[in-house]
């Protein structure tokens, strides 16, 4: 629109009060109603499947205030990418948006000495923060594999024109990708997240909005490193969230915690959870893995009240994220809290990405409750777990194939970051895919390599469950295998049951956060249920000690009971 004469003057008054929000006033709540309510009835009543105003045209009802006008640039970029599919040119133009926001909001950051005497002038809420940082990540994902499914296609057109041009989008998306190398390189992706982080870590006094989006850039990175197959690095990403030294921060009128915060917003939150377990079960740390992903799974499962047939179908939701929803469209950051409590989540719009994000983490819990079978996981979670994947275990036990099948369903969707030379797609057989092989399936076969060896371990462990001793001849026949072959199977089980293992193994049953990633230091432990040695000719075998535990059932009566009182005091009865 050329002009803002032609479009309503609720989107003028909508621009004015989210920029006075944003620059003057600082008020939470009329920054949340604005961003969660505000813009979605706009967006349905008047640009449902078209885009908002350009930047340009609604300068002037912001004084043309440069950074804000990049956040609104992005939220409305946001909004239409979700409504249309994205082609190269759209994808490049988000590279530019999200460029143009970062270094506007970096070059306003506190600095050093100066932070002390700083004067705030940017507020921005918590969910609005995680969602330009999620979304970020999101389109970073769709390009690496836009570009590798168009340098797919384009070999495969020029195997099939033995060696002519491949035409159509093909050709002309790959002369646009071979002019904009440096679009949504890797390098920048991880370099904006790291300065973000640093500049809401650092010493002085810092304004919430850096503290925001410094915690959130953490569990950015912790996603991006994973879709990178560096599960240390996404492990590691998430220190700053977790460092007991770090000072709260004001959320609105509240004090809160790093981890306070992140738990606030629910697909920050989930989103950190889910891709820490995946990077924990990559190394071999078991344990973690199961306490995380059994953590985050309870309370979903309690916060949606969870059945057998899922939590139902609900409208679109127009700010998604990739497969995780953005409860700041339907619920502010007073609700989250009681969600868990309440039941609420079930009704969000788009409650359907939890869904399969859920079903998704109980897959990998039944893979962890194979490989681990020490792992503690609540009841009602394995229960979910055996009811969902009890005949894919079962054929597993039976020595058929079933990894591989509860894997790919369950994993993140890897990326290959690495810019291809476009120049080889149009060269007759040249390699079909840019890098020589899939990332994707890459990650796929590195797991099921180790899946191979807990094969035989198992079934080794399964004969080993019976006796408290035998002789190392017999346990050797009975898994078909000669003594010589045998016993460095002995010494490799406790070798690969010997993980790392980070606080203590237990979940907070008030909270539902994940002791894995608490603060405490990393230390060695063993995920094995059986304990044996090797003394002579025979292996001594004692199960490990079982510990009954009942605080688990009275906590889940007085959250039910609680539960029963808050429903019977809403009960208005007539006289």
């Amino acid at each position: 629109m050329a002009s803002d004469d032609l479009f309503p003057e609720s989107v003028k008054d909508f621009v004015f009060d989210l920029h006075d929000a944003t620059r003057r006033s600082f008020i939470l709540s009329e920054q949340q109603s604005l961003y969660v309510s505000t813009f979605r009835e706009i967006t349905s009543k008047y640009f449902p499947n078209t885009a908002w105003p350009a930047p340009s045209s609604v300068a002037s009802e912001c004084g043309n205030d440069l950074l804000f006008l990049a956040l609104y640039n992005e939220l409305t970029l946001r909004h239409l990418q979700s409504v249309k599919r994205p082609n190269v040119r759209d994808r490049i133009e988000g590279w530019h948006a999200y460029r143009e926001v970062f270094d506007l909001i970096l070059a306003e950051a506190p600095t050093g000495a100066s932070s002390s005497g700083y004067r705030e002038s940017l507020y921005l809420a918590p969910e609005w923060c995680f969602d330009i940082l999620h979304e970020f990540l999101y389109q970073f994902q769709g390009f690496c594999q836009f570009r590798t499914s168009t340098y797919s296609s384009a070999a495969r057109a020029t195997e099939e024109d033995q060696g002519g041009t491949p035409g159509g989008h093909s050709a002309e998306a790959l002369d646009v990708l071979g002019q904009n190398r440096d679009a949504w390189a890797v390098e920048a992706v991880l370099s904006y997240l790291r300065r973000l982080v640093a500049a809401g870590t650092g010493s002085g006094e810092i304004p919430p909005t850096y503290r925001f989006l410094a915690y959130f850039s953490s569990v950015t990175l912790s996603r991006l490193e994973c879709l990178l197959g560096d599960y240390r690095a996404s492990v590691a990403a998430l220190d700053a969230i977790y460092d007991p030294a770090a000072p709260p921060v004001a959320v609105g009128e509240d004090m809160k915690t790093p981890e306070e915060l992140v738990h606030g917003v629910f697909p920050a939150r989930l989103s950190l959870e889910y891709h820490a377990g995946v990077s924990y079960l990559m190394l071999r740390r078991y344990k973690d893995s199961a306490s995380i992903l059994g953590g985050i799974c309870l309370f979903m499962q309690r916060g949606f009240k969870v059945s057998g047939d899922g939590w139902g179908a609900s409208p679109f939701n127009p700010l998604r994220g990739s497969g995780v929803l953005n409860v700041a469209t339907a619920c502010p950051q007073p609700c989250v809290s009681a969600l868990n409590q309440t039941g609420q989540l079930r009704k969000i719009p788009g409650s359907e990405q939890f869904n399969k994000l859920f079903d998704r983490m109980i897959a990998l819990l039944a893979i962890l409750s194979h490989v681990c079978p020490g792992a503690a996981v609540d009841d009602a979670i394995a229960s979910v777990v055996r009811d969902k994947h009890a005949g894919t275990l079962s054929k597993i036990e039976a020595g058929e194939e079933g990894y591989e099948d509860l894997f790919i369903f369950a994993c993140p969707k890897f990326v290959n970051a690495a810019v291809p030379d476009y120049s080889q797609a149009l060269k007759p057989g040249g390699p079909a895919v840019p890098y020589g092989r899939d990332a994707y399936k890459l990650q796929v076969r590195h797991f099921m390599n180790e899946m191979a060896c807990h094969a035989a371990l198992r079934k080794m462990r399964s004969y080993m469950t019976l006796y408290t001793s035998i002789g190392v001849d017999k346990l050797a026949s009975f898994n078909d295998a000669k003594r010589e072959d045998f016993e460095p199977w002995l010494v490799c089980f406790k070798h690969k049951m010997r993980q790392l293992e980070r606080g203590t193994a237990a979940t907070d049953s008030t909270k539902g956060a994940p002791s894995g990633m608490g603060s405490g230091p990393d230390k060695f432990g063993t995920a094995m249920d059986i304990h044996y040695n090797v003394a002579g000719d025979v292996v001594h075998v004692d199960e490990a000690e079982k510990t009954r535990r009942f605080e688990t059932f009275f906590m889940k009566q007085i959250r039910t009971n609680d539960d029963i009182l808050r429903q019977l005091e809403k009960i208005q009865i007539e006289r």
